[in-house]
């Protein structure tokens, strides 16, 4: 056990403050006095809301529960159904249009569609890939991977799948970058004279896209272009193996990728005290500072991972020009819910999460804004926090009450910190125009997020009967409802050239050719980013945004008007035809449950918040706490309503427990759960299915957390 430093009537583990003040406060002009004076005078004012809205949270699920148990026995009245969520103040009225006032936003944030990254704070080398995936190799990412339609090659390079790569690579240079009477596929040379681009003596179409170069201007090293606002670099060298088997010396081409990444304190950590917390709060330091580094081995060798430094180049009209050469981060906090030991009240209660979150990575983000030269992640003096899993307009007029406090405490002007509000809540969802008015002028980023999404529309609407299938939930027509009015009321609000319009996860990482004919659908829905599990999913992904010019979309379905209105997401994806063999129901039980046991053994056991978990055909998803949260909810659904009952679950946990042993038969680190189905991880997974229906909003933190600790004091 660690000891504990009361600091202005906190009691604040050791560990944390020994980094608050010996790391994260020195050079920020941030006195240790005020800071803590100021962080206890914030928990004592606004720990009691924080209190008071997840009461309401529980309130309002209450009637909601009550009112579908009343109702059971009769068809579903939609509009008395609707009437009664007005009438208890879930569902409030519209109030009259208007249009966010965020300023100072970054061009990877207002003006620039692109990729999103989002990984564990809590991996450095994650971390660091992510910033870093800022650009990637083009060549690489079709070499190896399933891209192209077959999976790479074993063994050393293969000289007819590099051919591919390059013919297919260059189709894009011809789409994008087009020349007058030519194509890049018969191009010899590339060279600048006069300020302009000519390939073998011919313009492009358009010449406004050349924008830079490196090198001799006569046979310049590389040569920068741009489209749709994503730079593309070609470079050019006459010893490297591809280049000097090139009729023009081209090596590679490189994609401005992933614009922006989400260095994430919530769902995909498993931060549960003081140690965790530290070691996010760590990396997000040295992100910030632009110090962060980490050790990476490859093939015997030791290499020192580091921030990228922005990337040089001449202008046409011979200006030197500044490129960044990582993503733009945003950091996400918790949301409102959970507390953490880390630090004590004075009643002995723990301090809420979010407020911990609030205060320490702000503070820690004044290291970037405090810069004056050399790299930083916004130059427009900005701080860019995502907040997830709010409920409503109310929970969302706190968050921004919390950083208005932030930044007083901090000395930073008002508004210094963006928020990035997740559309993962049926209450936000139905709210959406209300939720943003509450953070009209820091706003800048909303999304949605189809699991947790899912995993709370189960949860709110459990007493009204049994829900469909998982991929049937999907093709129902409130999730459509839902995707589109995320991005109508986001360009209604005026987020368009001010703010990101998200969507969701590519959830299987091994799977590019699929994503690539797929995820073009969010770029053509018009949302001007999107999340990717990898550097070189974000590369691939840029593609997209090269083909679709997001902001022409966006002036397009504005013009439109909404193409959804609430009462399409009021209709709650109940099964309507329940004509399932045992089969059937056995299978999706097994599913859910195998989910759940790869995910929750990890988390438990070795305090991994993110996995790419094979499923039962042997296909690596990424899971985290959302994906977690909707399998426990719709297996505890299908309980309270008797499509299985309790022993036909505990048998598929059981046998689902054994398939994951075999999966995981070769980390040195995983301790399997059968045969006894006796240990911390086994009985974690179980409480999240049997008690799932009482867990606050359907959350799987509450029980993850509890276990994790037990399993960590076990380790003392």
């Amino acid at each position: 056990m660690t000891g504990r430093i009361n600091l202005s009537g906190l009691m604040v583990d050791a560990r944390l403050a020994g980094f608050v003040g010996d790391q994260a406060l020195p050079g920020t002009g941030v006195q240790a006095q005020a800071f803590w004076d100021g962080f206890a005078g914030l928990v004592h004012d606004l720990a009691p809301k924080n209190r008071a809205l997840l009461a309401k949270r529980e309130a309002l699920q209450g009637q909601i529960d009550a009112w579908h148990i009343a109702h059971r026995d009769r068809p579903h009245d939609h509009y008395a159904y609707r009437g009664f969520l007005e009438e208890i103040g879930y569902l409030l009225p519209e109030g009259p249009d208007f249009k966010i006032n965020t300023t100072n936003v970054d061009p990877e944030i207002a003006s620039v569609p692109g990729p999103q990254l989002v990984v564990p704070i809590t991996n450095a080398r994650y971390a660091l890939n992510a910033a870093n995936a800022r650009w990637g190799s083009l060549y690489d990412c079709l070499y190896g991977t399933d891209a192209m339609g077959s999976a790479p090659p074993a063994g050393g390079y293969e000289r007819g799948r590099g051919a591919r790569v390059v013919t297919r690579v260059r189709v894009f240079l011809d789409e994008a970058f087009p020349i007058a009477g030519a194509s890049h596929g018969d191009v010899r040379r590339y060279y600048v004279k006069d300020g302009a681009l000519l390939v073998d003596d011919l313009p492009l179409i358009n010449p406004e896209k050349f924008v830079g170069y490196r090198g001799n201007p006569r046979a310049p090293d590389a040569v920068l272009l741009c489209n749709n606002g994503l730079h593309v670099e070609l470079v050019f060298d006459r010893a490297h193996f591809i280049g000097s088997r090139d009729q023009a010396c081209l090596a590679d081409v490189l994609l401005e990728s992933a614009l922006s990444a989400i260095m994430d304190c919530e769902d995909s950590v498993a931060c549960v005290d003081a140690e965790d917390k530290v070691q996010a709060y760590g990396n997000w330091l040295g992100l910030m500072k632009g110090d962060l580094s980490e050790g990476v081995e490859k093939s015997g060798k030791v290499t020192e991972r580091r921030l990228a430094p922005d990337r040089r180049y001449t202008a046409p009209d011979g200006r030197s020009l500044s490129l960044k050469g990582r993503a733009l981060m945003w950091v996400r906090n918790v949301g409102h819910l959970m507390t953490n030991p880390a630090i004590l009240l004075a009643d002995g209660s723990e301090a809420p999460e979010g407020l911990m979150d609030a205060m320490i990575t702000t503070l820690i983000a004044l290291h970037d804004l405090k810069k004056t030269e050399g790299a930083r992640n916004s130059t427009c003096g900005s701080v860019y926090v995502v907040k997830p899993k709010m409920h409503g307009p109310e929970e969302v007029a706190f968050a921004d009450e919390v950083f208005t406090r932030v930044e007083t405490i901090l000395g930073l002007p008002r508004h210094t910190v963006k928020l990035g509000v997740m559309d993962e809540e049926r209450r936000t969802s139905v709210n959406l125009k209300e939720s943003i008015r509450a953070a009209q002028h820091r706003i800048a980023f909303i999304n949605t997020g189809f699991l947790d999404r899912t995993g709370d529309e189960i949860h709110t609407s459990m007493e009204a009967g049994p829900f469909s299938r998982k991929d049937f939930i999907k093709r129902k027509g409130w999730i459509t409802a839902y995707e589109n009015q995320n991005v109508d009321i986001g360009l209604e609000c005026g987020l368009s050239g001010k703010a990101q319009i998200g969507k969701g996860m590519w959830a299987m990482p091994d799977l590019m050719a699929a994503m690539l004919e797929q995820k073009i659908d969010h770029p053509k829905a018009g949302a001007n980013c999107a999340w990717v599990p990898s550097p070189t999913a974000a590369t691939l992904h840029a593609l997209h945004y090269h083909k679709i010019d997001v902001f022409a979309v966006q002036r397009k379905l504005a013009a439109g008007g909404r193409r959804a209105y609430v009462d399409a997401l009021l209709d709650i994806p109940l099964a309507t035809f329940r004509k399932w063999s045992e089969a059937q129901v056995i299978r999706e039980v097994e599913n859910n449950a195998q989910g759940i046991l790869g995910y929750v053994v990890r988390w438990i056991d070795q305090g991994v918040g993110c996995s790419k978990v094979p499923d039962l055909n042997d296909i690596g998803l990424m899971e985290d706490r959302a994906t977690c949260r909707i399998s426990a909810q719709h297996i505890a659904n299908w309980l309270h309503h008797g499509v299985v009952d309790g022993q036909q679950v505990m048998v598929a946990l059981r046998k689902m427990a054994a398939v994951v042993d075999r999966q995981n038969a070769q980390d040195p680190l995983y301790r399997p759960m059968a045969p006894g189905f006796d240990g911390i991880a086994f009985q974690a997974a179980s409480d999240l299915v049997f008690k799932g229906r009482i867990q606050p909003s359907g959350y799987t933190e509450p029980v993850l957390h509890a276990y994790r600790l037990k399993a960590k004091a076990r380790l003392l």
